[in-house]
């Protein structure tokens, strides 16, 4: 089987790292014989044009990434450019992002019940939390889930919050909320993995609600390793069909 790299961002966290490593092992556990590597961009090892360099014939680098900004139109594209100029050999295709999808919301909701927010509960407030970017279309995209939540699952509302870049702030959030009549405030991880800026918005939550329900990120979550998967697996046949 063509080996499939996983690329996340790479943070000073080492929780962060440890995370996609899981993620990676269940990706794996899912398609046993398939290679199944961890490189990160930056911040932690190993870096993917390290990964690359070891590296002969087609590869398929799948960007763990939720949604598709500068580090998936400019970043990752970089890195594996600079690492096919070093190594002739190697061949890359690189896969769409994981977000958005369906199984990024199922496994967000599933860490969100988890941590004891109950659908059907109009007393309740949900802030999705996202990382915010400079790209409008990136924030709206998360902007669009959290409305779709605040139609179908029964809560006072669900609005989206950034951590940088990007309003509305945890501020503004809790006091959309409060403004719909939540009297409890829970948050939705829009993270892969733990680090500085789910913390930000953690904290920034516990200071304004320190009963907040906190959900965990979505981590190495099986619905997460699927779709993994189903970006390998799309890139591979759209090759299929492009060299037929």
């Amino acid at each position: 089987m063509i080996p499939l790299i996983a690329v996340a961002h790479g943070s000073r966290d080492p929780r962060s790292a440890a995370t996609i490593t899981s993620l990676v092992s269940v990706v794996r556990s899912l398609r046993p014989g398939l290679d199944a590597r961890v490189s990160f961009m930056d911040l932690s090892a190993p870096r993917l044009g390290d990964v690359l360099s070891g590296l002969r014939g087609p590869v398929v680098v799948v960007p763990l990434l939720l949604g598709r900004a500068y580090h998936a139109r400019i970043d990752v594209p970089a890195l594996v450019h600079e690492a096919c100029q070093r190594n002739p050999r190697l061949s890359v295709t690189v896969t769409d992002v994981l977000g958005p999808s369906p199984r990024l919301e199922s496994a967000a909701l599933r860490r969100l019940t988890t941590a004891g927010a109950a659908f059907d509960d109009p007393s309740l407030g949900v802030i999705l939390a996202g990382a915010g970017s400079s790209d409008a279309r990136a924030n709206a995209r998360v902007a669009a889930i959290a409305h779709r939540w605040s139609l179908q699952a029964g809560w006072a509302g669900a609005v989206e919050a950034f951590a940088a870049s990007a309003s509305p702030t945890v501020p503004e959030a809790v006091a959309a909320l409060r403004e719909q009549g939540a009297s409890r405030i829970a948050v939705a991880s829009w993270f892969l993995a733990p680090g500085l800026l789910p913390d930000r918005v953690y904290d920034a939550v516990l200071d304004l609600d320190p009963d907040a329900v906190i959900a965990d990120p979505l981590g190495a979550d099986p619905d997460v390793a699927e779709l993994i998967l189903h970006r390998y697996d799309e890139a591979l046949r759209d090759s299929l069909e492009q060299t037929g």
